[in-house]
């Protein structure tokens, strides 16, 4: 009765660790991948305000006009010229799935790296595709020999996600560049994920938007406003590549939540100033606290850090923090490897230090 592509889709090991937690009595919980604090105020007023005026009903596939016009002036002011086309979509998780439902035939090939956020092996299956995984260990900088290795003539497209998860790492120009070098000479669509655009503390993001007119932008709201229930993202890039989309949305997802986009009106204007430097600080409290005992890149954004195991066994360590209340994700969730795990730092500084605490006595 299945598929074989729904087949080739394993449970979530995110999932599993939230699955996990129900069953600990007050747990520390370190796994969850999505900001612990409130969605400002003037955003659900604005949210609310909308559901109250009976804005409830579905709205243009491609968003509302005054939010795509915000947000194409928002892109317009960050890279200098406007969009080919831009739509509003149910999450980054939608604006992906539309785009590799667009671009590929059964067996097409898609680059992500290694370490990768880890819907990305399983939206690249769903849609027909399969996954080639560009390797960025130890360090989870981007390397050409790594993409040059797994390019072949199916492949369509590369991913990448700057800040990453699940390493927080930020590319550098030279690497952004890198990648666009590939992509011309092999005449390839640049899917470039950053909706931890905002979670950044050492440096700033390069966009392969800048170099490369095959570009797909993938942003969001989910990260930066707290409100990654609302389901609210974009796409911008191609004009040809977005109209399609556009067309596919109207058959899947139809819209992004009508109320929602208005409220994305309001957020776009709100100040996040203050929580980004709360999560630089929780960043600096991580690296400082694990470096002594943990082999472990400095992240420079998003608000993950993603360490060595001991023993080089991600999914042992895992169990044995969870025998000490404490919950992380094996690597495994996010790699072809098991060797490392991901602490999410979005939780509170008790909190944190307490998990850090027991997780330097486990090493």
């Amino acid at each position: 009765m299945l598929s074989k592509r729904a087949l080739k889709i394993e449970a979530s090991e995110i999932r599993k660790a939230f699955d996990l937690a129900r069953s600990l009595k007050d747990p520390i919980d370190l796994s969850i991948g999505q900001p612990d604090f409130e969605v400002p105020d003037v955003i659900k007023n604005a949210a609310i305000d909308s559901i109250k005026q009976g804005f409830n009903r579905y709205v243009t596939t491609q968003g509302i006009p005054e939010l795509r016009d915000k947000l194409i002036q928002r892109f317009t002011q960050r890279f200098g010229f406007a969009p080919g086309g831009l739509m509003v979509t149910s999450g980054v998780a939608g604006a992906i799935v539309l785009c590799l439902m667009v671009i590929l035939e059964d067996g097409d090939e898609v680059v992500i790296t290694d370490p990768y956020f880890a819907m990305y092996k399983h939206i690249i299956h769903i849609t027909g595709g399969l996954a080639r995984y560009a390797d960025t260990y130890p360090d989870f900088k981007l390397k050409r020999e790594a993409f040059e290795r797994v390019i072949t003539p199916r492949t369509k497209a590369i991913i990448i996600t700057t800040p990453s998860n699940p390493t927080g790492t930020v590319y550098s120009r030279d690497e952004i560049m890198l990648v666009v070098d590939i992509c011309k000479k092999n005449n390839l669509l640049l899917i470039s994920d950053e909706v931890y655009r905002t979670f950044v503390y050492d440096t700033e993001v390069e966009s392969a938007v800048k170099y490369y007119e095959k570009t797909l932008l993938a942003d969001g709201f989910s990260k930066a406003y707290g409100m990654p229930g609302w389901r609210m993202g974009y796409a911008a890039g191609p004009t040809e590549l977005i109209e399609r989309m556009a067309i596919l949305q109207q058959w899947s997802f139809i819209c992004a939540p009508g109320p929602f986009q208005k409220a994305g009106i309001v957020a776009l204007d709100t100040d996040m100033s203050a929580v980004i430097k709360e999560f630089h600080r929780r960043r600096d409290i991580v690296y400082e606290t694990l470096k002594p005992k943990f082999n472990l890149v400095k992240p420079q954004g998003a608000f993950y850090v993603f360490p060595q195991a001991p023993g080089n066994n991600g999914s042992e360590f895992v169990k044995k923090a969870a025998q000490n209340n404490v919950l992380i994700v094996p690597g495994r969730a996010f790699s072809e490897q098991n060797t490392h795990f991901r602490i999410s730092y979005a939780t509170s500084e008790v909190k944190l230090r307490r998990g850090l605490e027991i997780l330097l006595k486990l090493a």
